[in-house]
């Protein structure tokens, strides 16, 4: 049995299947597992089909943005994990952070943010002023460039090679090679040092710090970020070292709360 419009069939077993989505399933998890990309002819190949079905079904993928076409050859892009970490995952981030990070900015008396990567930038979703309203202080919303913050580095450093390139990419497109050269070298002193500590490279003064919000497989899916702006005026603040204890502490909660706690079952 065969609907037409759904392609749906009947198997031998008397279950439903979709050809189609499953077509375009495997293409999916042909591509993850293959870190350098594979040509269409190289799809075809190891799934055991003809190029003309793969050739439609690479076509919607591209036009959906879950494959990218570079000189013919096809990768994986970071749509599917963004849409894994949406909803609600995101809501259930910000419900976490919100108090763990109110509780940070009174402590070392800086402001803090919270960042998530989209599509070669960063959007900062949470950001929290210290009791007194002074300090640097992005907006919630704001898109900032990944490659010169420290928040930017981490959300790039701690994924697995293949959403790592991908993101390289996204974040420096056109970019000359010893750009983005110096930039993987960067990366891999914050992936072993295991958090962001610099000097701004845009505002004079500033200096941030930024630790990674794990998920259960030690991936960043977000960027707990605190930008210290030092006072000229002898008020106190925390010196540079409490606030990275302090900020290990509060990340380390954070990724904790959200992605390891076991919640009941009903």
């Amino acid at each position: 049995m065969k609907n037409k419009e759904t392609e749906e069939v009947l198997d031998k077993n008397g279950a439903y299947s979709a050809p189609a989505l499953e077509k375009g399933l495997d293409i999916l998890e042909a591509l993850c597992q293959c870190e350098t990309g594979l040509t269409q002819q190289e799809i075809a190949a190891r799934l055991g089909r003809n190029l003309g079905e793969i050739y439609r079904m690479l076509n919607c993928l591209l036009q959906r943005n879950y494959v990218a076409n570079q000189g013919n050859v096809y990768s994986i892009t970071s749509k599917l994990f963004q849409l894994s970490h949406f909803h609600p995952p995101t809501y259930r981030l910000l419900t976490e952070a919100l108090p763990i990070m109110e509780e940070l900015s009174r402590a070392v008396s800086f402001p803090c943010d919270l960042r998530v990567y989209s599509k070669g930038a960063q959007t900062v979703i949470a950001s929290i002023q210290p009791p007194d309203g002074l300090g640097f202080m992005t907006r919630v919303g704001a898109e900032i460039e990944v490659a010169p913050s420290a928040s930017g580095r981490v959300l790039v450093a701690f994924q697995d090679p293949v959403i790592m390139e991908l993101r390289i990419k996204e974040s420096l497109p056109g970019k000359p090679a010893a750009e983005i050269e110096a930039f993987r070298t960067m990366l891999k002193v914050v992936a072993d040092k295991g958090f962001a500590s610099i000097q701004s490279n845009q505002f004079a003064g500033l200096h941030a710090i930024s630790f990674p919000i794990f998920d259960m497989n030690g991936h960043a899916v977000a960027a707990l970020t605190v930008p210290m702006l030092a006072r000229i005026d002898g008020e106190k603040q925390a010196a540079q070292n409490e606030v990275e204890i302090r900020l290990r502490e509060s990340a380390e909660r954070l990724s904790s709360r959200i992605f390891f706690v076991q919640t009941p079952t009903t």
